[in-house]
């Protein structure tokens, strides 16, 4: 199936479920756990933002290849793309889970089910020299959910469960000298110079933001949004991901 007819077949799903979603009083009815299952894939459009390098965009698709009693293994690829796939797999309500501390852990839970209209929880975890930069960092997100709200998105319009999160993460300073020699002419002679930059351990902290909107009918959400704010109160990172096309598995 083309890109536009899955396009085609999501917006005629959005059409279908809209009039439940509108009319569904708050607080609104529990959502389930979804049943995913392997040949499910969701095409979606994945913007990043940041200081450094700008702006960038890229379509990636996720297919569900395989589902255990615990674990939802899937693959991305870049649309397009010839390369091979990158698999990775997450926990059966769509947490990313990694190694920290030599321990596996859940460092995203977007979605805790079933979703109910105000339910909240929180991820901690803290992880020990994660970069040459810091010490350690410390990141606690709390989860809420908001209720029914409208969104948009290239694969059409949705009355979605949005979950807000608001958190920070901590961090420590890794002390660090760091020296840059060149050299300059004076006088018809070279002469060596030598810069050093020291920098002291010392505590930072930071500030994050992400939005989810769920939808029961894809099974996954149809939008995200993740911001990272400095310490200076300045959003520093946004990724954004929206849903441009979903097929179920047949």
């Amino acid at each position: 199936m083309s890109r536009k007819l899955l396009t085609a077949a999501v917006a005629a799903q959005a059409a279908v479920f809209a009039p439940a979603f509108a009319q569904a009083p708050a607080p609104f009815q529990d959502a389930a756990r979804p049943i995913i299952k392997p040949g499910d894939a969701w095409t979606y459009r994945n913007t990043t933002e940041t200081t450094a390098s700008g702006w960038k965009q890229v379509t990636e698709d996720f297919s569900v290849t395989r589902v255990t009693s615990s674990s939802i293994y899937y693959a991305i690829k870049t649309s397009g793309s010839s390369q091979p796939p990158r698999e990775t797999f997450s926990d059966l309500q769509w947490s990313r889970l990694r190694a920290v501390d030599g321990k596996e852990t859940v460092v995203n839970h977007s979605l805790d089910f079933p979703l109910a209209a105000g339910k909240t929880w929180t991820v901690h975890y803290h992880e020990s020299h994660p970069n040459k930069s810091h010490k350690y960092e410390e990141w606690t997100s709390k989860y809420t959910v908001m209720g029914i709200e409208a969104v948009e998105v290239p694969a059409g319009k949705f009355d979605a469960i949005k979950i807000e999160a608001e958190g920070n993460v901590t961090a420590e300073l890794e002390p660090a000298v760091n020296i840059a020699q060149g050299s300059q002419t004076s006088d018809g002679s070279a002469v060596l110079t030598t810069q050093v930059d020291k920098t002291e351990s010392r505590p930072i902290e930071n500030r994050t933001y992400k939005a989810i909107w769920y939808v029961p009918a894809i099974k996954r959400w149809v939008k995200t949004v993740e911001e990272y704010y400095g310490g200076n109160g300045v959003r520093n990172e946004r990724y954004t991901s929206e849903l441009v096309a979903f097929k179920p598995a047949e």
